[in-house]
């Protein structure tokens, strides 16, 4: 059987490549939005053949191992010897379930192959854990595939605070209003569409106490239909304005969280307490460049309209840039059409290092 070397413990078999790419599907499954990742697993039996599949369907749930163990017996299928094949480093701790290494090696596992090592360090250990059993365990398989499913939970986990994503709609000159303030509708309706599937996919939406009160927003996530998602973000305002009693921010949607501060570093701290690993922050442009002046953005998504308005309001408020050499600069990883708007996701660069005289 062909094999592929990458990394510690036995080579990598084909049938075992092949199970990494089914469980990084099954992973795909599980919410999107939850504070536990998306993680898929398959067993393996001796000549290759699948005896068990599972994936973690979201927190307080059976972990993707274990499910796919129970899956295994389901089939009458025995688990001793078998080959699991999953996302993610199997856990080593107790939460609202067991260990998953414990659970790997009370049914008889004899080797475990793994995407991404679990950067939670409440969480990983399992490596060794097995080892120290007499499971032989290959770690770096189809990493980069394995990160990227992972999507925001893991650079959460990796800095200790919710992924950022910054949400921007304007004119092709910048602008998110006219000189009226009137904003409704400078996006079409295709990139308003793909906006409400991007919030069903966050924790949390925020925005500032300024556009709380001006557009008297609703921050829910709706399908094509205009009914309510399944899964609804937290809706946090940031700032010390009160939220009139009768906005439809109090209307039915997520909880609503107002944070009375203008500290992003702090929004985030808040946010991070709650299990927060993603937040979209919509606006306005006080609020952008509050996150952008903390270098707290990780991810921009700007919708650009082709609408020329001339004045009003600018995407961005003040960022302390004085000569073009200050510009906060990105770098675009996707562009995509929408209808006749296009969105533009980039990442910022980090600032260059200052040169010594």
């Amino acid at each position: 059987m062909a094999s592929t070397d990458l990394g510690t413990g036995a080579p990598v078999a084909a049938a075992e490549l092949t199970a990494m790419r089914r469980a990084l599907a099954l992973a795909l499954r599980g919410p999107a939005s939850d504070p536990n990742p998306r993680v898929g697993c398959v067993l393996l039996g001796p000549d290759g053949e699948v005896r068990g599949e599972g994936w973690h369907r979201g927190a307080g749930t059976p972990h993707a191992e274990v499910a796919a163990l129970a899956d295994a017996a389901a089939r009458g299928l025995p688990t001793e010897g078998a080959t699991a094949v999953v996302t993610l480093e199997p856990c080593n701790h107790t939460g609202r379930t067991g260990p998953c290494s414990e659970a790997l090696i009370a049914a008889g596992v004899a080797r475990v192959v793994v995407s991404v090592d679990d950067p939670n360090p409440v969480a990983s250990g399992g490596v060794e854990r097995l080892r120290s059993a007499g499971v032989d365990v290959q770690t770096g398989v189809l990493t980069a595939e394995g990160r990227a499913v992972l999507g925001a939970w893991l650079p959460s986990v990796e800095r200790g605070r919710p992924f950022v994503t910054l949400k921007i709609a304007m004119s092709l000159d910048g602008r998110i209003a006219a000189a009226d303030g009137s904003s409704r509708w400078i996006t079409s309706e295709v990139s308003r569409h793909h906006a409400h599937d991007l919030r069903a996919e966050v924790d949390a939406i925020a925005v500032g106490t300024g556009t709380a009160l001006v557009d008297d927003p609703s921050l829910t996530a709706r399908n094509a239909a205009g009914e309510l998602h399944g899964h609804q973000p937290l809706r946090v305002v940031v700032g010390h304005r009160d939220v009139p009693a009768d906005a439809r921010l109090r209307g039915p949607g997520g909880e609503l969280v107002h944070l009375r501060t203008h500290d992003p570093a702090q929004v985030l701290a808040e946010l991070h307490a709650r299990d927060v690993r993603h937040v979209l922050v919509e606006g306005g442009p006080t609020l952008a460049a509050a996150f952008v002046r903390a270098g707290l953005v990780d991810e921009l998504h700007a919708y650009v309209a082709p609408v020329l308005l001339g004045s009003g309001p600018s995407a961005m408020a003040d960022l302390g840039v004085v000569s073009i050499g200050d510009a906060v600069r990105l770098t675009t990883r996707s562009v995509i059409p929408l209808g006749p708007d296009v969105l533009v996701v980039a990442t910022i660069d980090p600032p260059s290092p200052t040169e010594e005289p």
